[in-house]
């Protein structure tokens, strides 16, 4: 019975059908396994399966309706289960327990089309009784759709001043324009997946009735493998969230990724209109930015000239090294002198120690005053460089206000957008 199991998966994934030879094995006692065996193969030929459905039933009624769901599904005909199969395989989802590998494998099948629109739907009502939105955090759903976001988003106005972009004021609603234009490319990105897939040289649907070999992922296969004893234990079970949310990241199955949008639909609207309010936000009239280590406080006419005045006396404390008397060289100069004097009346060779010292003492203050003068040339480039940046940080200001009302509407198209993507459900294509 194990034997001709394992041959009628493989036709099944191979070609969609029963292999040529009969099954001959006998009834188990108390075994679901081979009379739903034989139900299975009475509908592959047409035949009524009655009577071996019955007993298989009443046998085990959920295993017997998983086994059929799933094997005519992996072999293209998933549109040939009754209806209350669909609903005894699958059971009852629950946010406190993980999801079974039956209940992913049917749920992975259904999203494909392999039991039609009805199926889908079934899938879908299961998930809306359970109203994960209420227990779910918006920004984990966010990191699913849209990860790696950056913590700074530049807009073109500041785009010569960086470090302003960091500050709450301007970052807000600049950062919320961004996410919003992520998450409505991503959003677009699912739907439009599902409308090209029929275009697809591989498609991931089931829709043409193709066996399992052609789809993307083997789990139906996995399960009907265990549900006959040919594969080892099963690995470990997911949460429903953790599902939903790894079918929402990029590169996930568009098909599981539109049901898990639609779970998630309540969800992202609130989060595009908190993000659309963010952008809308008025930019400020003045401003303390940070410029060359300086808080400078700005206002619509210019920098303000109390912070520029405190400003320029930190350059000129820092810039200018303390400086006292310059003793060595009066000292040097004052014994230079003496040995003049001492030339004259005692000896001439005193002259040249003179000129040593008098010529030292010379070589410092020039050394002396040329670095005075550096200070000096220091402390007027960062003046200057100061009164510069606060005007540009001026007029960066006025065309971040200019950018505002751009944003705004912008954003306010991307949550329309954003909305009318998600209206449309995963019923749409």
């Amino acid at each position: 019975m194990h034997r001709y199991a394992e041959a009628l998966l493989a036709h099944l994934a191979a070609n969609g059908s029963a292999p040529p030879a009969a099954p001959g094995f006998r009834d188990i006692p108390g075994y679901w396994l081979p009379p739903a065996v034989e139900a299975l193969v009475a509908i592959l030929a047409g035949d009524d399966p009655l009577e071996p459905l019955s007993r298989a039933a009443g046998r085990d009624q959920q295993q017997t309706a998983l086994f059929l769901c799933l094997a005519l599904a992996v072999s293209g005909q998933g549109s040939r289960i009754h209806a209350s199969w669909l609903g005894t395989a699958f059971g009852e989802l629950s946010l406190d327990r993980p999801v079974t590998h039956g209940q992913r494998s049917l749920w992975l099948a259904a999203a494909r089309g392999a039991y039609g629109p009805a199926g889908k739907i079934f899938v879908l009502r299961k998930l809306d009784v359970l109203a994960v939105q209420e227990h779910a955090d918006p920004q984990q759903w966010m990191r699913s759709l849209v990860p790696d976001e950056p913590s700074v988003v530049v807009p073109p106005s500041l785009v010569d001043f960086p470090e302003m972009a960091e500050i709450p004021e301007l970052a807000k609603p600049a950062v919320a324009a961004a996410r919003l234009a992520r998450l409505r490319g991503r959003v677009s990105e699912i739907t439009s997946a599902r409308q090209s897939d029929h275009d697809s040289s591989a498609p991931l649907d089931n829709s043409t009735g193709s066996p399992a070999t052609s789809w993307a992922e083997d789990e139906p296969l996995a399960v009907l493998r265990s549900l006959i004893g040919q594969s080892g234990p099963a690995g470990p079970m997911a949460s429903l969230s953790s599902h939903l949310l790894d079918d929402l990241h990029p590169g996930a199955d568009p098909h599981l990724a539109a049901i898990a949008l639609h779970v998630a639909a309540p969800i992202l609207r609130g989060v595009a209109e908190e993000l659309e309010a963010d952008t809308r936000l008025e930019p400020p009239e003045t401003l303390t930015v940070p410029l060359l280590g300086h808080r400078i406080h700005l206002r619509p006419e210019g920098p303000d000239e109390l912070s520029m005045s405190a400003a320029e006396e930190a350059i000129v404390a820092d810039g200018v090294v303390p400086r006292g008397r310059p003793w060595a060289a009066m000292v040097l100069i004052v014994a230079g002198v003496a040995c003049l004097v001492g030339a004259v009346f005692l000896n001439h060779l005193l002259v040249a120690a003179a000129v040593a010292m008098i010529g030292l003492a010379g070589w410092q203050l020039w050394l002396r005053r040329k670095l005075v003068e550096a200070d000096a040339r220091y402390v007027t480039a960062q003046v200057g460089e100061l009164k510069e940046l606060a005007e540009g940080a001026v007029w960066a200001l006025h065309a971040y206000a200019r950018e505002a009302d751009a944003r705004a509407k912008q954003a306010a198209a991307d949550a329309v957008e954003l909305a009318r993507l998600i209206r449309r459900g995963p019923r749409a294509g």
